[in-house]
């Protein structure tokens, strides 16, 4: 056998040739062979490719013990080990292990090599790269992938969410800077194993921060949906958020700890001292539609758990939530049926929160009461008081207490 890699090609499919030098022992039951003897892989499935048989690592299903073929070593002195994942009726997906054995170094090499780059995974080099990357035309069709997994904090599922969601508008010819626009919803999920400094969605959506059990959700196919608000200014798309948009104290502390990256997680408390300490507050005139026909209030202290009736209502058919939502904007903009109310006065902070924002250093969230899918936001406002009173505020939020201050769900 003798494969040929021109420029950075890599073929869509292993080969599966055993009479020309490249042999398969399958680790589990082949659900790809076409004869005895033979065996491919489709490449977009590989997961891992390690040199050596994988003796010592024999496969398993999610838990059940596969059966390891025999071979012949003596005859296969060189081997590559390849894991891939299927899809099954049973589980989300299924782990298998194949390995290829020949008499050539130079050969295993080679396919090692080439799998290899075909696995490199994207390691962000500054602000913005996953976003980039996503939304960049050297991105293939997006259409292909089951989701995107990430390893990082708020920041990168940030630039995830906006790469993806942007990337969809985009295909769909949507234009993102019209507020009433009707935004295409991305087909792909985003899975996350937790490394940031609060992880504060990671925490909300799945009750802890531990990378192990995001690892397990994201195998098993766990999926949870999730509200995504966007931020426009006259008619200029601004960004997508799914936790909170804070405009004062908290939009001030995450602005200064933007400048002490490279102090990691201390930043936010030093940023929140001085924030505290110049005590800030800001003047205007807050709008917003009172939430209509929505189960329960921000101070009723339902929490959003898993199998939230709440949530569970967006599980309507595509047509009814179309019809809906185009009724809910037409309410909103015309002012029927859903009157704009309007707040004025003098604040430390104007929060907007789409999920209760909680993390291990506040377990009970900003507000936490809101829910993750059922179309509407906890306005929270905090007006102008003592240091005193906002300090009182500020320390609530390492309990479960309820949060202070003017809480509307809109």
């Amino acid at each position: 056998m003798k494969p040929e890699f021109p420029g950075e090609h890599v073929p869509e499919r292993a080969p599966h040739c055993p009479s020309e030098g490249l042999d398969s022992c399958d680790r589990s039951q082949d659900k790809w062979a076409e004869e005895a003897g033979c065996h491919g892989v489709q490449v977009c499935e590989i997961v891992a490719v390690q040199e050596g048989d994988g003796a010592h690592h024999p496969i398993t299903a999610l838990g059940e013990s596969e059966t390891v073929a025999k071979q012949d070593t003596k005859l296969h002195l060189h081997a590559f080990t390849v894991s891939y994942v299927t899809r099954s009726t049973r589980h989300r997906w299924l782990c298998h292990r194949v390995t290829f054995s020949c008499t050539d170094e130079g050969l295993r090499q080679r396919w090692v090599r080439a799998i290899g780059d075909h696995l490199a995974s994207l390691v962000t080099e500054r602000a913005n790269h996953a976003r980039d990357h996503l939304t960049g035309q050297h991105t293939h069709d997006l259409g292909k992938y089951d989701g995107v997994v990430c390893v990082g904090g708020d920041g990168m599922f940030s630039e995830i969410l906006h790469g993806l969601v942007s990337r969809t508008q985009t295909d769909h010819g949507v234009d993102q800077n019209r507020p009433d626009a009707r935004l295409v919803p991305c087909s792909l999920r985003i899975g996350i194993i937790p490394a940031g400094s609060t992880d504060c969605i990671c925490y909300t959506t799945m009750g802890t921060s531990d990378p192990v059990t995001s690892a397990l959700h994201i195998i098993v196919g766990d999926s949870q949906p999730m509200d995504v608000c966007s931020v426009h200014n006259n008619n200029t798309f601004l960004r997508y958020s799914v936790s909170l948009l804070g405009y004062g104290f908290y939009g001030d502390v995450l602005t200064d700890s933007e400048r002490n990256r490279w102090m990691g997680p201390l930043r936010y408390d030093l940023a929140g001292v001085k924030t505290f300490l110049s005590h800030n507050y800001y003047e205007g005139s807050i709008w917003f539609v009172p939430a209509q026909e929505t189960e329960g209030q921000p101070g009723d202290g339902e929490q959003c758990l898993a199998g939230c009736l709440v949530c569970q209502r967006g599980s309507c058919s595509e047509k009814e939530k179309l019809k809906h939502l185009s009724e809910d904007e037409d309410k909103c903009i015309k002012g029927s049926g859903g009157e704009w109310r309007v707040v004025r006065g003098k604040f430390l902070g104007v929060n907007a929160a789409t999920m209760r924002c909680a993390c291990p250093r506040s377990p009970g969230g900003l507000s936490p009461s809101a829910h993750l899918a059922d179309g509407t936001a906890d306005l929270i406002l905090v007006r102008r008081c003592s240091r005193f009173g906002f300090f009182r505020h500020l320390l609530r939020h390492t309990n479960a207490d309820d949060q202070v201050g003017s809480v509307h769900r809109a």
